[in-house]
């Protein structure tokens, strides 16, 4: 048994969250803001136990399918709330309950097929989820053990559980958490955060079965309401184009190392310069075409899961997706290191020669 205690990580930024709360345009989001930044998100203790039977095999037979359960906080700050559909439960009257319990569904199926992982921890750990959480609270959130979701202010933020890439993208985080477990700041920090976008951009383009062509590439695509001026929260292909708003500000991510954010709010921008890997990730999966969970996705997940040091560098995890794309052949590697090239992080050895 191994006990981890880490700090939780949600999806909508404080560094947005403490705009919005100044925002004289939306006063029912900005005092919801006011309460979630409060509220914070609780200090939570995990307690991970990976076992197998005797034969080893039987495990991962029976437990290759999910085994969800959803509870309601009944909008306290109490978790995990009471349950309100298990893993053999029918769809209930409320909706938020059944895009959950479906959201945890996708992911799983994703993790399963495109890289043959049993669930978040690789053991089919229990897939749990509390909905309802807070009043108006303006995120969702992976605490270690759990998603939870609020149901947003209704005026800038919908209900979060709509949206498959953030619920992909806060389970990934418990991906990240059982195996390199990237420490949450700075380059590492946005890291986690990246692998966590392409998490959930995969769960979001395997469910809808999308090639990297035809896929949008946005994070958060839904959480706006229409009088915000923004298609998403992130978008992986084009970093700082995802909103422009009055109120908001604009999208402040980078996409290339020239214009990585150095500061102390967000643990050193781990939300800004996530934008910079995203993209490479992103253009990785486009050069290569057909399913991004494919060849690109398989990359990710083998630099991910190969001994990355926890403290890694964007250089650091670049040069581990060239070792893993090594294994996959020479078309694959040049697009990762052409994609690592276009966003600024390794350099173009035949520029440096004809200098």
């Amino acid at each position: 048994m191994t006990r981890i205690t880490h700090e939780v990580q949600g999806f909508v930024p404080g560094y947005l969250l403490a705009r919005l709360a100044e925002s004289g345009r939306f006063p029912k989001a900005a005092e919801a803001a006011r309460q979630t930044l409060i509220a914070g998100r609780p200090v939570f203790h995990s307690t991970l136990e990976l076992s197998i039977d005797e034969n080893g095999a039987l495990v991962a037979a029976v437990q290759a399918a999910p085994t969800r359960t959803i509870h309601d906080a009944q909008n306290t700050e109490q978790l995990p709330g009471v349950i309100v559909r298990g893993e053999d439960d029918p769809p209930v009257a409320d909706t938020t309950v059944n895009e959950a319990f479906d959201g945890l569904g996708a992911t799983f199926r994703m993790l399963l097929d495109a890289f043959q992982r049993d669930s978040l921890d690789g053991a089919g750990a229990p897939l749990n989820a509390t909905v309802h959480y807070g009043e108006g609270y303006d995120n969702a959130f992976w605490d270690g053990s759990r998603m939870v979701f609020g149901d947003g202010d209704g005026e800038v933020f919908r209900g979060f559980t709509g949206s498959v890439s953030v619920i992909g993208h806060e389970l990934g985080h418990g991906v990240i958490q059982s195996t390199a477990g990237l420490e949450y700041r700075g380059q590492s920090g946005a890291l986690n955060e990246s692998i966590a976008d392409v998490i959930g951009a995969l769960t979001e383009q395997h469910l809808k079965g999308q090639t990297a062509e035809e896929a949008s590439w946005l994070v958060g695509e839904g959480i706006f309401t229409d009088a915000v001026q923004g298609r998403a929260l992130r978008s992986m292909i084009e970093p700082g184009t995802a909103y422009d708003d009055d109120e908001l500000g604009k999208d402040p991510q980078p996409a290339h190392m020239r214009d990585y954010v150095e500061t102390q709010e967000d643990n050193g921008g781990v939300h800004i310069n996530s934008g910079i890997p995203n993209r490479a990730f992103a253009l990785t999966a486009t050069a290569l075409g057909g399913n991004a969970w494919g060849d690109a996705g398989q990359v990710w997940y083998r630099a991910l899961t190969g001994g990355l040091s926890a403290t890694a560098t964007f250089t650091e995890f670049a040069q581990a997706t060239l070792a893993a794309a090594g294994g996959l052949g020479a078309t694959v590697e040049a697009a990762v290191r052409e994609a690592w090239i276009a966003v600024g992080v390794i350099e173009d050895a035949g520029a440096r020669e004809q200098r």
